[in-house]
């Protein structure tokens, strides 16, 4: 999630010398102990070592990366380049997509060459998705391969990141499996108590395994957030937070994420984040009530909690989530090139929305992604 600045002159606010630690939570039954705000690199930008010190001045002790976001090297020239027992205070995450579980063995020192680091505290398969992998998380290989790792030293912790439509049934069994330490989940704070994923969180939380939020506020149109969120969520002006610092709130007041991950991108980014991180107090129902309604009026083009029903009720075999989430990249994120190539990677059939009905998957669609002006200019601007 890249959460853009909206507050003119906020930079002022931020912390500009060494600032005391984030606020921490608990990493399910791992014992870890990290800062509920966690610095993203995906798409790092070539300030990168520049935003990771002011990370580490600010507070963030949580750095993020992946194989497929290039930024290991970056990491390994910040640690580098900082004072000794630097790496002993951050929570270091990577992840890797090898074909089998077992993949992981050899993916982890692969990552840990590329980050020079004798170890890691958590390791993710990453993007687990699709039928034919979920029985992954209650897999023998999988068990005996994360046994393996952390006998190993290599990595303290192991599990898988996801933002596919059955990811409430990925995280059903990994409940059910009882080995899998950690998960990283495309999340929305707005979930209803009987919503499929929200019932998985409950399952994950109470077995124990650490959550970590992502993609939890992508897609919010920034214009129409900013004029939706005074009007319903008038209280957040009084507490001197812009919407996209009462977003976090949100997220944050659910005690079952342990932290969030930000792909933050310019140090207005970053202090923005921080400084929400830094005056946390859980929201009332009234005032999470307010953001969805502010959230749901802004237009969004992205479904974080996305499960497959807006495709099923339009009568189609194109990923319509997928395809909306492949254009905020584009148009929010700035990341068009990369979007461009994603999109071209897909099956066409998983592209062509042709003869859908539109009005039925909006209806479908848990945040109303109106589908009907989304997909023709996916069609435009990615083809």
């Amino acid at each position: 999630m890249t959460l853009a600045s909206a507050a003119p002159g906020l930079a002022a606010q931020a912390p500009e010398k060494k600032a005391s630690v984030l606020p921490r939570r608990t990493l399910g039954r791992t014992g870890g102990d990290v800062t509920i705000l966690n610095q993203g690199t995906w798409q790092a930008p070539d300030s990168l070592d520049r935003l990771l010190r002011l990370g580490y001045a600010s507070g963030v002790r949580y750095i993020d990366t992946a194989k497929s976001y290039g930024s290991e090297p970056g990491v390994a020239k910040f640690f580098e380049a900082m004072p000794a027992g630097t790496r002993k205070e951050y929570f270091v995450v990577t992840k890797d997509h090898p074909n089998t579980p077992r993949g992981l063995i050899a993916s982890l020192d692969q990552r840990l060459a590329a980050l020079k680091m004798d170890y890691i505290d958590l390791f993710f398969l990453h993007a687990i998705g699709g039928k034919q992998q979920l029985d992954w998380p209650k897999s023998k290989e999988f068990k005996e391969t994360i046994e393996a790792i952390k006998k190993s030293g290599k990595a303290k912790f192991v599990g898988f990141s996801c933002h596919d439509p059955l990811k409430a049934e990925f995280l059903q069994a990994a409940a059910q499996g009882g080995f899998i330490d950690a998960i990283m989940v495309a999340y929305t704070p707005f979930l209803s108590p009987d919503h499929p994923l929200n019932r998985a969180l409950d399952a994950c939380h109470k077995a124990g395994i650490g959550l970590i939020s992502m993609k939890q506020i992508g897609g919010a149109n920034p214009p129409d957030l900013l004029k939706q969120v005074p009007q319903h969520v008038p209280s957040l002006k009084e507490k001197g937070l812009t919407p996209y610092q009462g977003l976090l709130h949100a997220i944050w007041s659910d005690e079952r994420i342990s932290s969030c991950c930000v792909s933050m991108r310019n140090t207005d980014h970053l202090r923005e984040n921080v400084r929400a991180a830094r005056v946390f107090e859980p929201l009332k129902k009234a005032e999470m009530d307010g953001l969805h309604k502010a959230f749901m009026a802004s237009r969004p083009t992205l479904c974080a909690n996305c499960d497959g029903s807006c495709a099923r009720a339009a009568g189609t075999d194109a990923a319509l989530g997928d395809l909306t989430r492949l254009l905020t990249y584009h148009d929010q994120y700035g990341f068009r090139t990369d979007a461009r190539k994603l999109y071209a990677a897909m099956d066409p059939k998983r592209r062509d929305w042709s003869g859908a009905d539109l009005d039925a998957a909006r209806e479908a669609c848990p945040n109303r992604l109106d589908f009907a002006s989304l997909l023709p200019r996916v069609d435009r601007d990615l083809a």
